[in-house]
């Protein structure tokens, strides 16, 4: 097992490198360590922020030194291997693909040499792994698009994207939870609000679940935009079924 690498991040923070690829095995040893470092409630440690391949811890040096700090650090990953993870879930997203939606599904199906139909049945048979979220609260950084359908940003970004838009840049897929700027390539949108700052838990999605896109069509996503807006719309979700 790679050892874990420390690097500071300003005064008061320490990011614990767990490898050099995006990767299912390093992801599952990411969630054990925030898992190992919630349950040894250390006294000093303020937040964790996981990414693709490390995680960002801040504290408080007030507390916990440095040199301290990484002594922890080091000993409870030496005892991933034993922490229980609890299995992943996944959870689908409807999505209306094409047309004002999904500007940009041609463009892709193009790139490709398939049809847009093509693209669409390659980008909802993954179950995708949440690796990490960021840019915009609830933005998901998914694993497992299929080499076919990557497909390079937009030369130039768009100054507005619409919330829920799913798009593709590179070899990722993802959805923009809110209205922002972006380069993706738009494919499509969900009519489910990853953000919402009214919920009980404004962010949907987690880090280590999985999604899966179900492709709609147009009236079935006005329906389900109409049980979004009147809070009675459930995202459909199950157990992960872990390959054998």
């Amino acid at each position: 097992m790679d050892e874990i690498r420390f690097l500071m991040a300003g005064d008061s923070a320490l990011v614990a490198e767990f490898g050099n690829a995006i990767s299912p095995a390093i992801n599952a040893r990411i969630r054990a360590f925030n898992i190992a470092l919630e349950q040894a409630k250390l006294p000093g440690i303020l937040e964790l922020l996981p990414t693709y391949r490390s995680v960002m811890i801040q504290y408080d040096p007030l507390v916990i030194g440095t040199e301290a700090l990484k002594a922890k650090l080091s000993a409870i990953a030496k005892n991933l291997d034993s922490i229980a993870i609890p299995p992943a879930s996944v959870v689908e997203l409807p999505v209306l693909y094409g047309g004002e939606m999904g500007p940009d599904l041609a463009f892709v199906a193009e790139h490709a040499g398939i049809t847009p139909d093509e693209v669409i049945q390659l980008h909802t048979e993954p179950e995708y792994l949440i690796y990490m979220l960021g840019f915009t609260p609830g933005f998901t950084y998914l694993g497992g698009l299929n080499e076919k359908i990557h497909t390079p940003r937009l030369t130039q970004p768009r100054v507005k994207i619409p919330g829920g838009s799913v798009g593709i840049a590179g070899s990722q897929t993802g959805v923009y939870p809110i209205d922002s700027p972006g380069g993706w390539q738009l494919i499509g949108r969900t009519p489910v609000k990853l953000y919402d700052p009214n919920r009980a838990e404004p962010i949907l999605p987690r880090a280590g679940q999985y999604i899966k896109f179900r492709a709609v069509n147009q009236a079935e996503f006005d329906e389900i935009s109409r049980q979004v807006e009147a809070g009675t719309y459930q995202c459909v979700s199950y157990p992960r079924k872990e390959a054998e």
